[in-house]
């Protein structure tokens, strides 16, 4: 058997968002788990939308979330080979000049449907005449171009949806190649995958007619058919992915504090029968990787759930994952981890319970008193309400004003960490300072 090869291969015409991470994720997964090689294809022939900062962005969202890529090609830089193989296929016939302005397509389609017919290209341009070719030269008129499709049943194995077949008859010759000249995804990503030995193609299901089509493009160039899979696309939590969840991206997730591995973790695992479970490496997370464990039904992606789970994974994360991230030991770490919802929620509970704080005096008559009723060390999670009864017998302060002025001398914010958990990692000698109003 061939060495697997899977390619990746996004536009740069905008930010990395949930759905094309979960392909990338797909792909890397699956040419780990099987010792293949993994290929980063920039998909740049759009020049008026493909922008340097979005490709940057990608690459970098791509290595923060572990991926890394073998070999690397660019579209931009391959044209000369895309037009060799167009002259080719239009010496034989397979890709053909076409007139139609947008609105006679449309014209077209309203025609046929409104017959029950299914909404295809009619073919008129392989006959025009002579008069009708001056007529278009004579208005200026651009042609775009099509691959004509070859008649008869179009099947591969897919290793997601099974046995897929479409009729050659029943589908529209694609455009390849727009008015102005420029390619169109289609025939472009034909070549490279052929060219590059691509072996395996996995994508959303979106794509599923594209590859009927592109399976006779790949026979018309002399390229070996790769196998495919067409993972169900996501929906929102209300059916259609919203423009919110559509667009979100894994900058905003990286910004708001989800870790990489939980994204991981959680696309690889939705919409299959497997449970959503924290995996804290991307090889062990490769080798559960089970096609057949997916469902066809479309997962529905939610932000809030995706955010729940990373708090969980966050709590779990062991502190050799950590450790560089983070300027505290594991003891500590250990102490506070089951009170993060993000990992540098960490940075509260250190300034707090190891840097020094000024402490802010509401009442300080009344935080000194606290303080002489403070009991021995040692200390635990029972320790601040046993003593802030104590406080409240002696004081008669009750509600706020018995708890917010304490809040204020020991942590200097307004709210935080539950103080029946962090007490005990202040510790008696920097808490009955602070509760003094002496900088500890």
């Amino acid at each position: 058997m061939s060495e697997i090869k899977v390619r990746f291969a996004p536009s740069p015409t905008g930010f990395m968002h949930i759905g094309n991470t979960r392909t990338a994720l797909f792909n890397w997964l699956l040419a780990k788990k099987l010792g293949g090689k993994f290929m980063l294809r920039i998909d740049d022939t759009d020049f008026v939308r493909s922008k340097k900062e979005y490709e940057d962005a990608m690459r970098e969202s791509l290595q923060w979330l572990g991926f890394s890529w073998d070999e690397e090609a660019r579209q931009s830089a391959r044209f000369a080979r895309y037009d060799e193989l167009r002259d080719k296929l239009m010496q034989q016939g397979r890709i053909y000049a076409c007139y139609d302005t947008p609105e006679e397509l449309q014209i077209k389609r309203k025609r046929a449907m409104s017959k029950g017919l299914a909404p295809i290209y009619d073919r008129q341009a392989l006959h025009y005449t002579p008069e009708d070719l001056a007529r278009f030269n004579a208005e200026g008129r651009q042609p775009h171009y099509r691959f004509k499709l070859n008649p008869g049943i179009i099947e591969w194995d897919d290793i997601v949806r099974g046995h897929c077949q479409y009729e050659a008859e029943k589908l529209s010759d694609p455009i390849i190649i727009r008015e102005d000249g420029s390619y169109l995804y289609h025939f472009p990503s034909c070549v490279d995958d052929a060219d590059f030995g691509i072996t395996h193609i996995v994508r959303g299901e979106d794509h599923v007619t594209n590859t009927a089509a592109q399976i006779q493009m790949f026979e018309a160039i002399g390229g070996k058919v790769p196998t495919f899979a067409h993972l169900p696309l996501l929906t929102g939590t209300e059916g259609k992915l919203s423009k919110r969840q559509g667009s979100l991206g894994v900058r905003e997730l990286k910004a708001e504090g989800v870790e990489a591995l939980a994204i991981c973790s959680f696309l690889a695992k939705l919409g299959t029968s497997d449970s959503i479970e924290p995996f804290y490496s991307l090889e062990e997370l490769a080798q559960s990787l089970d096609f057949a464990k997916l469902g066809r039904a479309q997962p529905k992606f939610d932000e809030q759930e995706l955010k729940h789970f990373n708090t969980k994974f966050v709590r779990s994360m062991p502190y050799a994952l950590v450790k560089d991230r983070i300027d505290v030991d594991e003891e500590f770490y250990n102490d506070v981890r089951a009170n993060l919802t993000v990992l540098d929620d960490i940075r509260i509970w250190k300034n707090i319970c190891r840097d020094e704080v000024v402490p802010v005096m509401e009442d300080a008559a009344f935080t000194s008193a606290a303080a002489d009723l403070l009991p021995p060390e040692p200390w635990n999670e029972d320790t601040f309400n046993a003593w802030l009864n104590q406080v409240k017998a002696q004081t008669g302060r009750k509600g706020k004003d018995l708890f917010h002025p304490i809040r204020k001398a020991l942590t200097a914010l307004d709210n935080g960490p539950e103080l029946k958990i962090i007490l005990p990692l202040i510790g008696y000698e920097k808490a009955f300072k602070r509760l003094k109003g002496q900088k500890a």
